[in-house]
């Protein structure tokens, strides 16, 4: 594909079907269809951005210069607005991912309870004592089975069972460092070790593709709660209990907001 194909930043894409395609696009007519159908679900389809993104990560594993490409065209946006979105999020990778993504949580109450040892750990046991893995670097090929990419995480909301870590976004829960280790190798060998809660375990494309294309096609691979028994128990008491929170009181006066300068 020439620059000037890939660039666009100036002006805005065309929408594009199958046939102009250029011929060294990794996307297909599938991916051209899934495409459309998930634009029409959106009343702007500039909305439909962020599972397009997802969607071309299904495809090769990370968001490159074809699938910028491939977003603005269909979009009819220019590289850089798709650029801006794909750079500002860090779900969206702009360099090849493992079969695997594992995403060990180093927020506070992760960090102290060992998700930094964790995380210490794994870069040594998937890199070396001399070059550990550093974060989102692949150990093995990406894309190929048994290759698993790492990165520390900000908090993965589930501070009841830390610490946590995901894989492709199922949760492994109340984690020590043999433990991971234990996760990892399986993950090495071919397996898919069941999560703590959540669907069962797919590969990192595979559940870009279900992000992508939404809990209608999802949701026969969404096979059990994310939710869990601690979680949830709060709630639970305070239905047994009776117990609500005070009601807003009518007709409160609220200070005036401040002029903008």
């Amino acid at each position: 594909m020439t620059a000037d194909a890939l660039s666009h930043g100036a002006g805005r894409g065309t929408a594009t079907d199958v046939d102009s395609l250029p011929e060294d696009s990794p996307f297909g007519a599938d991916t051209v269809a899934t495409a459309r159908e998930i634009i029409a679900r959106y009343p702007q389809s500039r909305s439909a951005l962020l599972p397009l993104l997802h969607l071309v990560q299904s495809v090769q594993g990370y968001v490159s210069q074809h699938g910028i490409a491939f977003c603005a065209n269909q979009l009819e946006l220019s590289t850089a607005e798709v650029s801006a979105v794909a750079t500002f999020y860090t779900m969206y990778k702009r360099k090849p991912c493992g079969e695997h993504l594992v995403s060990v949580c180093t927020n506070t109450l992760c960090a102290a309870l060992g998700g930094d040892a964790i995380y210490d750990k794994l870069r040594t046991h998937l890199g070396s004592e001399d070059k550990p893995l550093g974060h989102e670097e692949t150990s093995g090929t990406p894309g190929e089975q048994g290759s698993i990419t790492l990165e520390h995480a900000e908090c993965l909301a589930a501070c009841d069972f830390a610490p946590v870590l995901q894989v492709n976004y199922e949760y492994y829960d109340n984690q020590t460092t043999e433990s991971a280790v234990d996760l990892v190798d399986a993950l090495r060998r071919g397996e898919k070790p069941a999560p703590t809660r959540g669907a069962p375990l797919t590969d990192f494309r595979g559940v870009e593709y279900q992000l992508a294309a939404g809990f209608d096609t999802a949701a026969e691979a969404v096979g059990g709660p994310s939710a869990s028994a601690a979680t949830l128990r709060g709630a639970q008491l305070a239905n047994e209990r009776g117990w609500t929170a005070p009601a807003m009181p009518d007709n409160v006066d609220l200070p005036p907001a401040p002029e903008k300068k």
